[in-house]
């Protein structure tokens, strides 16, 4: 049997923050399956800290490029995937999130001919590899007799993003993703049946985040038990799998020789942002954070997470800046104390990521 902090540990390797890192951004993102990117500057440096490099530009750079993609695969929130994953994705995960959708669509009181007429202005306005910011796209719907009031514009975009016609591509001179037709900024997507599209997000899932369980796949990818062990059947020649507290969890075989080959880094300190896959990649946390503490990195379950203390692969307080300009710090609160080499780290980690590294480890 194996235990829950053993299971954090390999957590970390199978994460790439602890280990050998990845070559590139996409290679980082793929590894992964898919990366939280509600807060896209936490998205910049989660990616980041998983590379050799450690840089937030590169990871622009694949987004830029197309070879990484911004868009809302699963769990009607925004992830970074590699661009050929993002069709079969959301083929295969989008049914259900509009589902979800249809309640709120009638409190909206938005209808299909708003659906339909939105896709005709977006493609109309976007074709021929064209561009534009979130307001000015929105412009668009406004001007062509669909309106965006309220949470209408938001929900429209969502939904043109979840059935393939848009998604998020290159950055602007402000810093800002514009949207652009998906069918042009991934011209190749890969093209899975279902069954196979399954299996293919359980392996990936479980390589990249295991010891992970079914239960955790499904809150991840907002999917369903039945399709998860569909998956997992197709996948589980290829998986690892350990018992902990008489459940199962699924991992890489190699995940525990990759620890024994760097288990005093896996043991040391790092410094996470907020909505990082080290938090978000599993329904139960309890291997990594005590649920005493829960509240604590996300204040009233209001959905928004803290960016996290992690020692001996446990989190062990938050932290943030504060200020601006020169007069910018780092403020690190722990859940109880931290021990005295924990505290001493924070400051050099955080100026590194002041600086734009992202190898935020100590």
């Amino acid at each position: 049997m194996t235990a829950l902090h053993e299971v954090a540990l390999l957590r970390l390797v199978a994460q790439r923050i602890a280990g050998a890192r990845h070559e590139t951004a996409s290679d980082a993102v793929r590894s992964l399956m898919a990366v939280q990117a509600q807060d896209y500057p936490g998205a910049l440096v989660s990616v980041a800290l998983r590379t050799a490099g450690g840089s937030r530009a590169d990871v622009i750079t694949a987004l830029d490029a197309g070879d990484v993609v911004r868009s809302w695969p699963m769990r009607g929130t925004l992830h970074l995937v590699a661009a050929e994953d993002l069709n079969w994705l959301l083929e295969v995960l989008g049914p259900r999130i509009r589902t979800v959708d249809s309640r709120r669509w009638e409190q909206l009181e938005l209808t299909q001919q708003d659906a339909d007429r939105a896709g005709e202005l977006v493609v109309a306005a976007l074709s021929g590899e064209r561009s534009l910011r979130r307001t000015a796209l929105l412009a668009v719907l406004d001007d062509g007799g669909v309106s965006t009031t309220g949470q209408r514009g938001a929900h429209l975009l969502g939904h043109l993003a979840r059935n393939g016609t848009i998604c998020l591509g290159p950055t602007d001179n402000g810093g800002e993703q514009s949207f652009v037709l998906l069918d042009e900024w991934v011209p190749a997507p890969r093209r899975l049946d279902r069954e196979e599209a399954l299996g293919e997000l359980a392996l990936r899932y479980f390589l990249g985040h295991g010891p992970a369980t079914v239960k955790d796949l499904v809150r991840w990818a907002g999917s369903t038990v039945r399709d998860v062990r569909i998956g997992l059947a197709v996948a589980r020649p290829r998986l690892a799998c350990i018992d902990v507290d008489g459940v199962e969890h699924f991992l890489d075989p190699e995940t525990a020789e990759r620890l024994a080959a760097c288990r005093e880094e896996a043991r040391g300190v790092f410094l996470l942002p907020g909505f990082d896959e080290f938090v978000l990649g599993y329904g139960d946390r309890g291997a990594v954070l005590d649920p005493r503490f829960a509240e604590r990195i996300v204040p009233g379950g209001n959905g928004m997470f803290r960016a996290t203390v992690v020692s001996d692969g446990r989190i062990i307080g938050t932290w943030g800046y504060t200020g601006s300009g020169a007069r910018r710090t780092v403020t690190a609160t722990p859940f109880t104390r931290f021990p005295e080499q924990v505290a001493a780290a924070i400051p050099e980690l955080a100026a590194r990521l002041a600086g734009g590294e992202a190898r935020l480890n100590g």
